[in-house]
């Protein structure tokens, strides 16, 4: 073995001892010499300059010669190159191989003296593929040993399964795919392309696929993807194509720019895969989604994109936009009568005549039932919408013929006006079906256009309704009391119990603030409850300070007429034992009373039983006749605060005054006034025999704590104690005001609600 590690060559059929060419003997020819030498040493230089790994075996196996490309190959040690242990070294190399058992096996077959040549694969432990070849050695026609080859094909292998997979592919891919050269001429086709487009494999080669072009896409469509697949060498997208029958086809198209790096060759590599009944089940998944099924226009859905869109054109064109909700009258019948067979194809008669009745670019959407809405752009105004509204009642109105059966229907619509009505999308069709609900009220066959202020108007009052059930559940209400006295007499003979909203920001808030948005509501009956039970509850503690003393308080119209009124004062007096019911008075108005003067009578009756009064609030302000007074079994007459007040002045309320004063005395009820504000309010009432009254000239309402001490400090004024000694008529003023005054009724305005001196 030499230093470089591999083995000098040597005639296998040179004498053993013969191991060299020094080891020639000097008594042969020195010409034969030189030549074996030369020989050797071109043999040795061929083994060293070629690719493969080379092994030369004699006929008994052993190995006679090597290159070192061989031991590279097999990474052999030197150690047993060193040694020249060819067992070692066999050893080492069944050991490389992935299956040494084999690799034995094969060897044993592939014999030194053997006349084939072989040929087969081994795979190394670490993956590498080497491809071993043998040829037998001969020297004048006798096999001398056998000449192995190896070779590292692992790159090779790899490129040809790699060619191999792209083949498959290209063959046997579900997609079609085209190539083309730089030019764009087709150079190869598959399958699958064949039978998507039709054209054989011969038919299209070296044409350019232009031929293949639907006309759906323009030149820019082209364009911009041929700039695309320049600048990023890849392209992608969806195009419709037209295969040879002239069918149009969608594909899903991917284009790649190949480049060949060994002649510097460009190739577009295109595959597309056929998406028509994709592209058709969309559109049928997208009309369904967009579409009513049965009429065949926008559903919901579309109308939102439309009219999402129509509402920024209207921004940016600053023009008007009409949505109007629209109603069949009396479908429902047309249901029951016929079925829902006939009343479908009642719809789609509805639905075709709309639709025919507006403009281009307007909007016709069925929004469920018997329900549509249509959006009309590009209006000047109400003058240009109230002409198409006719139009669309007046093509519902038209008799309309469904198989032997003629049916005569009309619609109510609601529309309203953008930018009138600001809103969005959503806001608008709810504001259109609310005016809507109120052309069906106002009688069908006609449309209504939506007040943008009402409603302001409308969610104002909501949002009051909301602030004020906070209040009460916060307890933010509290009583004020106004003293009511005897000016005869000089004695405190109760109060009236006024409600006040302390309110965390706005300070105390008077009744008249805050009552009339909740009147009628089932606020009022709840506020009207809590005062009820705030005023007894009041009555208790100052019962337990030691002042006994009567409190009226003001129920509303809607509290009373509350089916378990009489049954709920029953449980609240119960609940405070302590409070004498002759001592509460429930007042309620005039006008509350008259809704329903039998209904009322048999209440106060009932509640009596339980020793609660009643009084008449602001008596004289209604329209009551003396009919309905001598059936109200109420205690107390209240004059009305405006008749006091005017009275001094004014001979017509001087003369109502006189006149209820009277009605008290005739019918055997007591009378008291409101609005006493002067001395002079009382000298006056005095002289007319009406002893009892309230006001500011004698209090204003006083928190609940301090009532106790101005009952105990409040004395008349002197005029009024002189005026009880003196007689009882009427001074020279007082009988020239009656005698040009007469008993008439004056209309003033009527309320429905108390609580707010």
């Amino acid at each position: 073995m030499t230093a470089d590690n591999t083995r000098t060559l040597v005639h296998p059929s040179l004498p053993q001892e013969s191991q060299a060419v020094s080891a020639i003997p000097a008594d042969q020819p020195r010409r034969v010499g030189n030549d074996l030498a030369n020989a050797a040493a071109w043999l040795k230089a061929a083994l060293e300059t070629t690719a493969n790994g080379i092994l030369l075996l004699d006929r008994d196996g052993s190995i006679a010669s090597m290159n070192r490309q061989f031991t590279r190959i097999w990474r052999i040690p030197d150690e047993p190159l060193q040694t020249g242990d060819d067992a070692a070294v066999f050893a080492f190399l069944a050991s490389r191989v992935r299956d040494p058992e084999e690799y034995e096996r094969r060897l044993t077959e592939i014999r030194p003296d053997g006349e084939d040549d072989t040929r087969d694969l081994l795979e190394f432990e670490d993956g590498h593929l080497i491809e071993r070849r043998s040829h037998p050695a001969r020297l004048g026609g006798r096999i001398i040993g056998r000449v192995f080859s190896f070779a590292d094909v692992s790159e090779d292998k790899a490129r040809e399964a790699q060619l191999k997979l792209a083949a498959s592919v290209f063959s046997h891919a579900h997609e079609g795919i085209m190539i083309t050269n730089a030019k764009g001429d087709i150079v190869d086709v598959n399958a699958i392309f064949c039978r998507i487009t039709g054209y054989s494999r011969e038919e299209v080669i070296g044409r350019n696929p232009r031929f293949l072009k639907s006309g759906r896409q323009d030149d820019d469509f082209y364009r911009a993807m041929w700039a695309e697949l320049i600048a990023r060498g890849h392209w992608a997208g969806e195009l419709w194509n037209r295969d040879r029958n002239g069918k149009l086809y969608a594909q899903r198209l991917s284009i790649t720019t190949v480049e060949d790096v060994i002649d510097a060759s460009r190739h577009y590599v295109a595959v597309f895969s056929d998406v028509t009944e994709l592209k058709e089940r969309e559109r049928q998944i997208k009309r369904m989604a967009y579409y009513d099924a049965l009429t065949g226009v926008p559903n919901r859905v579309l109308l939102a994109d439309r009219l999402n869109l129509a509402l920024a054109q209207t921004r940016r064109h600053q023009r008007c936009l009409a949505l109007i909700y629209l109603d069949i009258d009396g479908f429902k019948g047309v249901n029951d009568i016929h079925g829902h067979d006939i009343g479908n194809q009642l719809l789609v008669a509805i639905a075709n005549r709309l639709r025919d009745a507006l403009r281009e670019g307007d909007t016709l959407a069925r929004l469920g039932g018997d329900e549509f809405a249509v959006v009309v752009t590009d209006l000047g105004g109400w003058s240009e919408c109230d002409p198409i509204l006719f139009r669309l009642l007046g093509v519902v109105a038209t008799p309309i013929h469904v198989g032997r059966n003629v049916f005569l229907l009309s619609a109510s619509m609601g529309v309203t006006l953008f930018p009138q009505d600001d809103g969005d999308a959503d806001t608008l069709l709810r504001h259109a079906d609310q005016a809507m609900y109120q052309a069906k009220q106002a009688g069908r066959n006609r449309y209504q256009r939506f007040d943008a202020e009402e409603e302001l108007q409308t969610q104002t009052r909501h949002r009051s309704l909301d602030r004020i059930a906070q209040a009460i559940a916060q307890n933010e209400f509290e009583l004020h009391f106004q003293p009511k006295v005897n000016m005869r007499t000089g004695t405190v003979i109760g109060a009236e119990a006024l409600i006040r909203w302390r309110h965390p920001e706005q300070g105390l808030v008077m009744p008249g603030d805050f009552l009339p948005s909740i009147e009628g509501s089932e606020l009022m009956v709840r506020l009207g409850n809590w005062v009820l039970d705030a005023a007894l509850r009041q009555m208790t503690a100052w019962r337990g300070q030691g002042l006994d003393i009567s409190v009226s308080v003001n129920v509303s119209a809607h509290q009373l007429q509350q089916a378990d009124f009489l049954s709920n004062l029953e449980r609240k007096l119960a609940s405070y034992p302590e409070v004498d019911p002759g001592y509460l008075e429930l007042e309620i108005l005039e006008t509350a009373a008259l809704g329903g003067v039998a209904r009322t009578s048999n209440l106060i009756e009932s509640c009596q039983s339980l020793g609660v009064h009643f009084s008449l609030d602001d008596f004289g302000t209604g329209y009551s006749s003396l009919t309905y007074l001598r059936h109200l079994p109420a205690n107390v007459l209240k004059i009305d605060q405006s008749f006091v007040r005017g009275m001094l002045h004014d001979s017509s309320d001087l003369a109502i005054v006189e006149g209820i004063i009277g009605l008290a005395a005739a019918f055997h009820r007591t009378a008291i006034a409101e609005g006493v504000e002067t001395v002079e309010h009382g000298k006056l009432l005095l002289h007319l025999g009406c002893d009892l009254a309230q006001g500011y000239g004698i209090a204003r309402p006083m928190p609940a704590g301090d009532l106790p001490a101005w009952v105990a400090a409040w004395r008349s004024p002197p005029v009024w104690r002189t005026r009880a000694v003196q007689s009882q008529q009427p001074d020279a003023d007082a009988r020239r005001a009656q005698k040009k005054s007469r008993l008439v009724r004056r209309p003033r305005k009527t309320r429905s609600w108390k609580w707010s001196d």
